[in-house]
């Protein structure tokens, strides 16, 4: 399957969203992507600055410019399968998967930073394990940013069954050097489910066709009319014209897979690259097949994951509640909280000290008899 993600380059434009699912049925995807935005399950308000060609604004005002209604993702899906594309959704909160769940999507996407949003991932899988919806929704989850412990805690919670697992490097752009793609083959064995490729770099053959030699089976990449226009990803996303050589190029490894069998069609697509690319920079792409952070990812490993985040400023004495806590991304200029896996254990907490608003949860801000 290759998903082009549209993300939010639609800019909450419709007749723009719908060009773009144009150019990736143009482009031969099989599905394309959106993001349900809410900002206020993403962010706080505190979280810095994002500089943009316009000039320098708040991330949150941000992602607030990008929120649409729900009309506007039904819109979306209702054209996506009209041309035969299935429609792919990413939420990123509770209140963006009951919306987007309402839907019935033809898969929902967890996107990287949200692998440790336990609560959004606890909420997912008791729908998908209810009477009513089955379980027959696919989930398809994304693993930048992250370690081999991470994945399993949120497969733990979400299970295997429909589950696929993208190998990812959340940096934008991705170098290719640090991909690692023989880590794929390494998921599908240690974890038992299907995997796939959820691609920043800039390329659009090198860490592709390397990934369907390692065994992926599904592979997304950000897609753009033009990377000159201002949507968040268009930097590191791909015109139609590259997006169409990706899907193409694709289809002949699917092609010599089936030809020659999964070892040796993988063996072929490597040899290809070496030929095009160099034996020397294709060997560093693939990499040793072991799960660390990429170079690229290090710094933002516990920033760009969620964690939990005061949503106002508390004196000491306050009892907290559900509402004054936020699974969020610290990103830029907060300090990181505890674990969204903790997030029970601080409900009903009497903060022993005042607490500012967005700081990251710590234990020091409670009672010592109130630590696990």
């Amino acid at each position: 399957m290759v998903i082009a993600e549209i993300g939010t380059s639609h800019e909450g434009s419709l007749e723009k969203a719908k060009k773009l699912i144009d150019a990736a049925k143009e482009a031969e995807a099989d599905a394309v992507k959106f993001q349900w935005v809410i900002a206020d399950e993403i962010l706080h308000p505190k979280t810095g600055f994002v500089d943009l060609p316009t000039g320098r604004i708040p991330l949150y005002e941000r992602f607030k410019q990008l929120e649409c209604p729900p009309d506007f993702y039904a819109a979306t899906l209702e054209y996506a399968r009209s041309l035969g594309l299935k429609w792919i959704c990413s939420p990123f909160g509770l209140k963006s998967l009951e919306l987007l769940l309402e839907l019935k999507p033809d898969a929902v996407k967890i996107a990287s930073p949200e692998l440790n949003h336990f609560p959004m991932l606890r909420a997912l899988a008791d729908w998908r394990k209810s009477n009513e919806a089955g379980d027959t929704v696919p989930v398809i989850v994304s693993s930048g940013v992250s370690t081999k412990s991470d994945i399993e805690a949120a497969l733990a919670v979400l299970g295997t069954d429909g589950v696929t697992l993208l190998h990812c490097i959340t940096s934008y752009p991705a170098p290719e050097e640090e991909y690692n793609v023989r880590l794929i083959a390494t998921l599908k064995k240690d974890f038992a489910v299907e995997t796939g490729l959820s691609d920043h770099s800039l390329d659009p053959i090198l860490v592709p066709c390397l990934a369907a030699a390692q065994g992926a089976t599904a592979f997304e990449k950000h897609i753009t009319l033009s990377k000159k226009t201002s949507g968040l990803d268009d930097p590191v996303a791909l015109e139609p014209q590259q997006f169409l050589q990706m899907t193409r190029a694709l289809r002949q490894c699917q092609a010599a897979i089936n030809r020659y069998g999964p070892e040796r069609g993988g063996q072929e697509i490597i040899k290809q690259m070496e030929e095009q690319y160099g034996s020397g920079r294709v060997q560093k792409v693939l990499g040793n097949g072991i799960k660390a952070l990429a170079p690229a990812e290090e710094k933002n490993y516990g920033r760009t994951n969620r964690s939990l985040h005061y949503m106002k400023a508390f004196e000491a004495g306050h009892l907290l509640a559900a509402g004054d806590i936020g699974v969020l991304r610290t990103e830029k200029v907060l300090t990181p909280g505890l674990s969204p896996a903790l997030y029970e254990n601080v409900i009903g907490k009497k903060l022993r000290r005042a607490v500012q608003d967005g700081a990251g949860v710590a234990w020091e801000d409670f009672m010592e008899e109130q630590r696990p």
